[in-house]
């Protein structure tokens, strides 16, 4: 299946670059990936939101169909790793719409931000008003954490500024998700989901892991990771690589430190020998060290899971510990021991680089940096968005995942599937990319959350 040349289109015409400050602080990083380690694990999560946590609204309009209350909390992230968020983004503002007359039970549905989705206009009109003309279906809509009224005063548009935004606004999301469900509870709604579309539906996935009851779930345009977005989506276009390269070369803390702290998520497992070397040309392929212009779209996917193996032995990750460099060399061991030859001018090149021809003076030069910074910024997004490094949903079946076959900005191919992460769940499939399911299929998302909810009503008709 190839990509939609509309979403690659649509990429040129996106000008601002991502992560232009960078990785974020190590320390912030660290902090972080110790965070997800809780966030990760339901059963750790069971008390972090008291079952009252303060939800304020603080203004209602009256429209012919609906109401359209605005309401505002302070996000749990604060109290729990107090200076991770920005000062505009502690104040968690939301919009709830519900209809003026119920057609059967209270049904109301989270909705979390795509990209670029600031305030809540965007999500009011294309999703949240037809659901209560066809469905009597109430919507309450988050503001993210960078977006709208919680954007920082120096961030450019969407573009979030360090990587380890990314990764606050996953935590945060979570936790606020889990407030307003648990606030939607207690106000007699029922029953309660979650959906979102691209980054959204990221949001909604992780946020649906931590919720200890079965509920619906609508991810759209989003699959098991966030990782391949930004590593081979056209999206990878627009990652600021000069700066994060530099960033990685000269501060030694994320290769040897933070590093350590991520966890192998399980995507692939490690096949060394002939085998493995049967479906490589070179060490470089083996190693997944593709050019920063490819674009995944013609591998295979057991070509693919080997190549996210190998970057991850690239970065430090593998089965049994041990820095990175060991690990190589016992992966080059390996084979070499099975008599399959690696001396190819593309493997003594990776050879030489990986045997660590690094010096104070040459650091911004080595050859290896681009794909060094690919393989970390790899295994850095697998730790905090990577599905099978999160707790299962309780009920898979209540999942219906809507995803374009030519998605350009989230690549299927080299990672685990929702379906292995989440047997049970269903996709459904939609012809064209990103771009086009976006602007013309909001009626399919619609009904996919239609139908979640009521197979749940079916499943748990007393679960209230």
């Amino acid at each position: 299946m190839g990509v939609s040349r509309l979403d690659i289109f649509y990429r040129r015409l996106l000008l601002t670059k991502l992560f232009i400050g960078g990785w974020g602080k190590p320390e912030d990083l660290k902090r972080l990936f110790e965070f997800r380690k809780v966030i990760g694990d339901r059963e750790k999560c069971k008390s972090l939101v008291p079952k009252d946590y303060p939800v304020y609204i603080n203004k209602t309009e009256e429209h012919t169909d609906c109401q359209i209350h605005d309401g505002f909390f302070i996000s749990p992230l604060e109290h729990l790793v107090p200076g991770i968020l920005p000062p505009e983004a502690v104040k968690a503002r939301f919009q709830f719409i519900v209809p003026k007359r119920w057609q059967k039970n209270r049904p109301v549905c989270i909705h979390l931000a795509g990209t670029g989705d600031h305030f809540f206009w965007r999500r009011r009109t294309l999703m949240a008003r037809p659901m209560i003309k066809e469905a009597g279906m109430g919507s309450l809509l988050l503001e993210n954490p960078y977006y709208g009224y919680r954007k920082p005063k120096d961030q450019l548009r969407s573009s979030l500024k360090n990587v380890s935004d990314l990764f606050v606004m996953g935590g945060a999301l979570i936790l606020e998700s889990t407030v307003l469900l648990r606030w939607l509870e207690r106000e007699g709604y029922w029953p309660l989901g979650m959906t979102g579309i691209s980054m959204g539906g990221y949001m909604a996935s992780l946020a649906v892991t931590n919720w200890p009851k079965p509920i619906p779930l609508v991810p759209c345009l989003s699959w098991s990771t966030a990782s391949s977005v930004f590593t081979t989506g056209v999206l990878s276009k627009a990652v600021n690589w000069t700066e994060l390269e530099k960033q990685y070369a000269i501060n030694s803390v994320y290769e040897e430190e933070i590093i350590k702290l991520l966890e192998y998520c399980g995507a692939d497992s490690f096949k060394m020998g002939p085998e493995l070397m049967k479906n490589t040309d070179s060490l470089e392929h083996l190693l997944g060290l593709s050019g920063e212009d490819s674009v995944s779209v013609g591998h295979n996917s057991k070509a693919g899971g080997e190549a996210e193996a190998g970057r991850d032995l690239l970065i430090g990750k593998g089965p049994e510990g041990g820095g990175a460099r060991d690990r190589v060399h016992q992966f080059l061991s390996s084979v070499n021991s099975s008599g399959t030859s690696l001396e190819t001018p593309s493997s003594l090149h990776a050879n030489n680089i990986l045997n660590g021809m690094k010096t104070d003076s040459a650091k911004c030069c080595r050859p290896s940096l681009h794909r060094e910074s690919i393989g970390f910024m790899k295994g850095v997004m697998d730790e905090c968005t990577h599905m099978a490094n999160f707790s299962v949903p309780v009920d898979t079946s209540l999942i219906i995942v809507v995803q374009a076959k030519e998605d350009a900005y989230i690549p299927r191919t080299g990672v685990l599937s929702l379906q292995e992460i989440w047997p049970g769940c269903e996709v459904r499939y939609l012809n064209g990319g990103h771009i086009s399911a976006y602007l013309f299929k909001q009626n399919v998302f619609r009904q996919a959350i239609y139908d979640a909810f009521n197979r749940f009503c079916l499943k748990y008709p007393n679960l209230n």
